[in-house]
């Protein structure tokens, strides 16, 4: 009989905060089980083992930084573009400092035979497309200029996490330069494609 209380998406909203508090890669069945004081089988009437898991803590994930980026976005839609760069860029890193866990979860690229991940993987880059069409890219531009702006913005928080950053200066000013820096790349790249 399953445990009182005990859902499948309560299962899965403890598994990503038990995520944020030992990392995505180290999730265990034991470790969540031990949370809610019950055995490991337990968990097997609520969540097929530790992939589906996972899954859940992605599709969870993907679907909070979706929302947190679309905030950003709408927040800023009236301002020019850098101004919504630089909203997006500061929305993204300030999700993945509050769920380092989560945010792990979300950089697989979703596999092609999972729709369901495919979708919440393409509600993100949605925001991040709709961004970079009022810079004026589109199409195969448009993915460049967005693997770019991810790599950028994944590689600063994945050191940032890490302890990475050993220099005496100041990393939220670092953080500033490097979005300027992607904002005049990105302002470019028009100009490039059209001459």
């Amino acid at each position: 009989m399953p445990r009182a209380g005990l859902t499948p998406s309560v299962v899965i909203a403890e598994a990503a905060a038990l995520a944020d508090e030992v990392g995505y890669e180290q999730l265990t069945l034991a470790a969540l089980a031990a949370r809610f004081g019950v055995a490991v089988p337990s968990l097997y009437k609520h969540v097929g083992g530790l992939d589906d898991v996972r899954r859940g803590v992605t599709m969870l994930a993907l679907g909070e930084l979706g929302e947190v980026l679309v905030a950003a976005r709408e927040a800023t839609v009236e301002l020019d573009g850098s101004a919504q760069l630089r909203a997006l860029a500061d929305a993204y890193r300030g999700y993945a400092r509050a769920h380092p866990g989560r945010y792990a979860a979300t950089v697989r690229a979703a596999p092609p035979d999972e729709p369901v991940h495919r979708a919440a993987s393409d509600a993100v880059l949605h925001t991040v497309l709709a961004l970079l069409a009022g810079r004026g890219l589109a199409g195969d531009d448009a993915i460049d200029a967005a693997r770019a702006l991810r790599a950028g913005l994944h590689g600063f928080v994945a050191l940032e996490a890490a302890g990475g950053f050993g220099l005496p200066r100041d990393i939220d000013r670092s953080f500033e330069r490097m979005v300027e820096g992607l904002d005049r790349g990105l302002g470019a790249l028009p100009e490039r494609i059209g001459g």
